[in-house]
């Protein structure tokens, strides 16, 4: 059985690993990899909005759909885990979460509420609330739960409302060093993209002074023909270099037996934790090309990345001679629909990207199509979401040409 600290408007956890309010989705898949032993049965519902559900322990994690950071942390079965405030036990096997155990524990607080649909009785601090039941109680109170009734469930979140909460700004304590991509909005004019400009959150400290440590927004621009030189300049070392061993998709270029093979191969800069790659020409080492994911769950490469949140502007013109242009965004949210009504239909058909860890191993949640439209390939997964977005400069040869994948 877990034996947990809860921390009101923080987090969950013990001297060993943290759930904090706000925490990157990857950070918390990372904690129960590397405590499979302790933590087991693990759960993520594609049919809702992210979930981790810790069937063994009682315990769901919700992240913002958006952001992928976790914004409410509910226990909703109080006999599967231990809980202590301040170091003291409120709950475990010899003691009973009741109303007179909260009172003792947690202290005074506002009057609950009473949900006669649920009949359960929530009781709200700042930033935790519990939930009574009162199946046994059959008129409801005003004010006071009755004594002896027992806690169903706890959510730890961040403000005074549990219903209009949302996922607070990253700590500090998450930060382990990286900088990460508050936005990413492309560059582009008329014809097509230009580059990105990124809009990065660091950790920054005082000379010395722990308390001086504060977040600290900074922007870059990389535009495509810039040099490795550059990109690391703006950008840091990235995560991993990753050179393309044979280029899968040259057959749908104009004429791929016209192509003289190059003695070196292309390379990725990989940005996981920024959710971008950037593609380096082996010959000149400029950029060719941009990548850009959204972390969807059921894509084969989930939680390899975290989210990038682009922002794609487009320039809508309208009908008539003094007409003038009307802006329009697409985002990471954006559904691919949604993309055909601003940007219209592909004249081709779509290329079908099949991924496998090896030739024996199948992708279970199927292949993606790729489409090409204004300098922009588009992957698009079954559910009708994008799933990743290629850019790339004045074309040199087919569009799906360039449409592999940046990792296998």
């Amino acid at each position: 059985m877990l034996d947990l600290e809860v921390v009101p408007e923080r987090s969950l956890g013990n001297e060993q690993w943290e759930f904090a309010l706000g925490m990157p989705l990857a950070q918390a898949i990372s904690i129960l990899q590397k405590h499979c032993r302790i933590i087991k049965n693990v759960q993520m519902p594609l049919s809702h909005d992210l979930i981790l559900n810790l069937t063994q322990d009682g315990i769901k994690l919700l992240f913002d759909a958006c952001n992928q950071r976790l914004k409410v942390i509910e226990v909703y079965d109080l006999s599967k885990v231990k809980l202590k405030y301040c170091g003291v036990h409120f709950n475990s096997q010899a003691i009973a979460p009741t109303i007179e155990q909260i009172d003792q524990s947690f202290g005074a607080t506002h009057p609950g509420v009473y949900n006669a649909a649920e009949q359960l009785f929530h009781l709200n601090f700042r930033g935790l609330s519990f939930s009574f039941q009162l199946d046994s109680w059959s008129e409801a109170p005003k004010y006071e739960i009755p004594h002896g009734a027992t806690v169903k469930r706890m959510y730890i979140y961040s403000g005074n409302n549990l219903q209009e909460t949302r996922a607070p700004v990253m700590p500090l304590a998450c930060f382990l060093g990286n900088v990460y991509a508050e936005c990413v909005e492309v560059l582009r004019d008329g014809a097509g993209p230009l580059g990105l400009k990124l809009r990065l959150l660091t950790a920054a400290c005082g000379p010395g002074v722990l308390a001086d440590t504060k977040v600290r927004p900074i922007e870059r621009s990389i535009f495509f023909g810039d040099s490795c030189q550059d990109v690391l300049s703006a950008l840091g070392s990235p995560h991993k270099v990753f050179y393309k061993s044979e280029d899968k998709m040259k057959i749908h270029s104009p004429s791929p037996h016209k192509q003289v093979p190059s003695k070196c191969n292309d390379y990725f800069f990989n940005y996981y934790i920024l959710g971008v790659d950037i593609l380096f020409d082996s010959t000149t080492h400029l950029v060719k090309k941009f990548v850009l994911h959204t972390n969807f769950p059921g894509h084969y490469n989930f939680n390899i990345y975290h989210r990038c949140d682009f922002k794609i502007p487009l320039i809508m013109k309208k009908e008539g001679a003094d007409a003038q242009g009307e802006d329009c965004i697409l985002t990471t949210y954006s559904k691919w629909d949604q993309v055909q009504e601003l940007l219209g239909h592909p004249m081709e058909k779509p290329v079908v990207l099949h991924r496998s860890s090896s030739a024996n191993n199948t992708n279970p949640f199927g292949s993606t199509f790729c489409y090409g439209l204004q300098r922009m390939i588009f992957e698009v997964m079954q559910n009708n979401h994008i799933a990743s977005v290629t850019l790339y400069g004045a074309p040199r040869q087919s569009s799906f040409a360039r449409a592999e994948p940046s990792t296998h």
